[in-house]
């Protein structure tokens, strides 16, 4: 690896763009995106369990996995209590960051919109912190003063995209271009205004436009419909999106490493598993009163004192073990731990769909997939359908089976490639050789960028 003291590395994250649309089905269309690929390397980033934004940016910058960090997901339990969830923002990272390992070097670092930097902490640069940010209202940047120029620069800056799951898809197409749009032009302004030596970036519009869209442009999704007026509506974000890489591209040094990255890819969403109704059925879980509409669990009576596990939703389910010593009511006993949690395993892969078919879907133990675990785990990390299905956590509908999703509509889930694209620079300076690569995960980033600085990545 040709390392230098002045090196600049320049990390653009497009959070869910999926390897099967930029390295194939629009490649053509995708002429910036396309270049790094002809000139450099370029293949799928393999994602952690689960494939989540929270944590997955955080695993790639600090080679940490899931177990390691004690982040399971957005929320994680507090506490053995059935309701204590925390949000996990940048308060609930311990471990390290490369911009935190670069500050002690000297270097600096620009960060916008890297998820789990609010509430921001001070480093060697400048940080606007990400769509977890409580609202525009809250100090959003470091320096402090920073927050007015990204104001002026954006014209009132978006952290998020609200409400993107929603029927208003003519509303919601743009306000995905305005948050991308008014992202990128502070992106622009902070490259050119700022001193850095690492500079990172995270767009969600790639992640909020599949979750939106899908289904209008993909012939195998259930809602389908030929000649839709959103049929392309994914396909013109993309070019659009492709066009601001390109902006941002030509404000680089010549002489700066490029990496084009996703946290992972994307998927058709053919229904949801009501998780707890499930395990209502198979007799795990007991209600005082069920409800007489769609509840989420936290507000449904449960009876604990006759439950043996429950349920979260979400991209990928939770399964909680009620146990006796550690849960308040606690059911299952210490000793028949290890046997609850392989009926389970065993109950959930013979799971089959509406239409009575095989669902293939699989549980796991964290020790199975973790170095270390920290934190309040789930007993049971579970993907329904290869992640065609999502979990429901909401107890009231009386069917395992839901094509309507109790947070409001959405088209797509996650998938377990994202994309890594490293420019020609990048390629002699870091030893990759140009062409396809395979092989490569997200706890590949953080090592890669460090040793360009010269910097042992930790040891995890």
């Amino acid at each position: 690896m040709n390392m230098s003291q002045d090196v600049k590395v320049a990390v653009i994250g497009l959070d869910c763009a999926a390897p099967e649309l930029v390295f194939e089905r629009f490649r053509d269309e995708l002429p910036n995106l396309s270049r790094l690929m002809t000139e450099g390397a370029w293949g799928p980033l393999r994602s952690i369990h689960p494939p989540i934004t929270v944590p997955a940016w955080a695993c790639m910058m600090s080679g940490r996995d899931p177990g390691q960090l004690g982040l399971y997901g957005f929320r994680n339990r507090k506490d053995y209590s059935y309701g204590g969830y925390a949000i996990a923002n940048a308060q609930a990272l311990r471990d390290d960051r490369v911009w935190d390992i670069l500050s002690r070097t000297g270097r600096k670092s620009v960060l916008l919109g890297v998820p789990q930097t609010y509430p921001v902490r001070p480093i060697n640069g400048a940080v606007v912190a990400d769509f977890l940010t409580p609202s525009t209202q809250s100090e959003y940047t470091y320096p402090p003063g920073l927050k007015a120029e990204v104001e002026r620069v954006s014209g009132g800056y978006v952290l998020d995209v609200e409400g993107f799951r929603t029927d208003d898809k003519a509303a919601l197409l743009e306000r995905i271009y305005e948050k991308t749009r008014k992202h990128c032009a502070v992106a622009r302004h902070l490259l050119t205004t700022q001193a850095w030596d690492f500079f990172m970036m995270v767009e969600m519009g790639v992640d909020r436009i599949h979750h939106g869209f899908w289904s209008f442009m993909d012939p195998a999704h259930r809602s389908y419909q030929k000649g839709n007026p959103f049929e392309h509506a994914i396909r013109e974000y993309y070019r659009y999106l492709d066009g601001e890489v390109g902006a941002i591209l030509d404000l680089l040094p010549h002489d700066t490493v490029v990496l084009v990255v996703s946290d992972h890819g994307a998927k058709r969403l053919d229904g949801g598993i009501c998780f707890n109704e499930w395990l209502i059925q198979q007799g795990y879980l007991t209600l005082k009163d069920y409800p007489d509409r769609l509840t989420p669990i936290d507000k449904v009576q449960i009876d604990w004192t006759r439950t043996k596990a429950w349920g979260d939703g979400g991209y990928y389910g939770r399964l909680f073990l009620n146990v006796k010593g550690r849960e308040p009511q606690g059911l299952v006993d210490p000793a028949d731990y290890e046997q609850v949690r392989s009926r389970l395993i065993e109950q959930i892969a013979q799971m089959r769909d509406h239409q009575g078919n095989p669902l293939g879907s699989r549980a796991y133990r964290p020790q199975e997939l973790y170095r270390e675990v920290r934190g309040i785990a789930p007993d049971l990390i579970v993907y329904f359908g290869d992640l065609h299905w999502r979990s429901v956590g909401s107890i009231g509908s009386r069917s395992v089976y839901t094509f309507d999703n109790d947070t409001g509509p959405d088209e797509a889930n996650h998938d377990w490639n994202g994309i890594f694209l490293l420019n020609q620079h990048g390629c002699r300076q870091a030893g990759f050789p140009p062409g396809p690569v395979s092989g490569l995960t997200l706890y590949d980033i953080a090592p890669l960028v460090l040793r360009l600085f010269d910097c042992q990545p930790p040891v995890v």
